[in-house]
């Protein structure tokens, strides 16, 4: 994946001393998935979840402070995995980490095979897509290129996406996924950018450790108002609106009556 086009995809940082468990996730986790950022400390991992869009984290749990165990807390809707050696005597350490809300731990050595994998089939991509998963159907896209337009804008919301860029990554003309995008009753392309992000907006929402403007800053709105402008035309929501929302509801209220051209 280049870097340019790797930008736009999800991050999954991953902190551990150790290199093999770090690799681990690295080799398994699938290219076009998103990229895995190897991190040497868990404020690596927090200026990660300040600057991208994250679609999970991997920790080791024994080497983390008390920073590390309070980051399911602030990001609920980001699944967070704990990678870590254990012993049988680890009773109290795996309680900790179902308190703390990590969605699931992985035996280092054990897991390392089958660790980017799993963690790929379960992240924030993979949540918002089911939340989205009827949205082909109800947007009114068949053809085979409508839903491979869908799938890529699913992939790049976290950044802002142009036409072209859908187009290259399919290997046809801006000009003519346009006109096929929007063929039997769909909305047009640009439409469905907007909706795209803005599910993608709604869900970083429902994390306490994001404020409007650092979604903004996450998702490249060039600032809080574009963004209410994109709330607004999308959902008639106002970003605020927009947590409680999540990304079902807000296809639901793109679906009454605005799925006309963005002015």
């Amino acid at each position: 994946m280049k870097a340019a086009a790797a930008s736009a995809y999800p991050v999954v940082p991953v902190f551990h001393p150790r290199r093999e468990a770090r690799r681990a996730v690295k080799r398994g986790y699938p290219r076009g998935s998103g990229t895995v950022r190897l991190c040497r400390s868990v404020q690596a991992v927090k200026q990660l979840l300040e600057q991208r869009l994250v679609d999970a984290v991997v920790l080791d749990v024994r080497h983390c402070d008390g920073d590390g165990l309070a980051l399911p807390a602030s990001f609920p809707r980001i699944p967070m995995y704990a990678l870590s050696a254990v012993r049988p005597d680890d009773g109290a350490l795996l309680a900790s980490c179902r308190d703390a809300g990590f969605t699931g731990v992985l035996v280092e050595g054990v897991d390392n095979a089958v660790a980017g994998e799993w963690i790929a089939a379960r992240t924030a991509q993979v949540a918002r897509r089911v939340a989205l998963a009827d949205a082909p159907r109800l947007l009114r896209l068949t053809d085979r290129l409508q839903l491979a337009a869908w799938e890529e804008v699913l992939r790049r919301a976290g950044r802002p996406i142009k036409t072209g860029h859908v187009a290259a990554a399919l290997r046809v003309t801006r000009e003519h996924l346009s006109r096929e995008f929007g063929a039997g009753g769909a909305p047009n392309l640009k439409r469905v950018i907007d909706l795209a992000r803005a599910a993608c907006a709604a869900d970083l929402l429902g994390n306490p450790g994001y404020t409007v403007r650092g979604v903004v800053r996450i998702l490249g709105y060039a600032s809080p108002s574009h963004l209410a402008g994109a709330a607004r035309r999308v959902a008639g929501a106002t970003p605020v609106e927009l947590r409680e929302l999540g990304p079902r509801g807000v296809l639901t209220r793109f679906l009454r009556g605005r799925t006309r051209s963005r002015p």
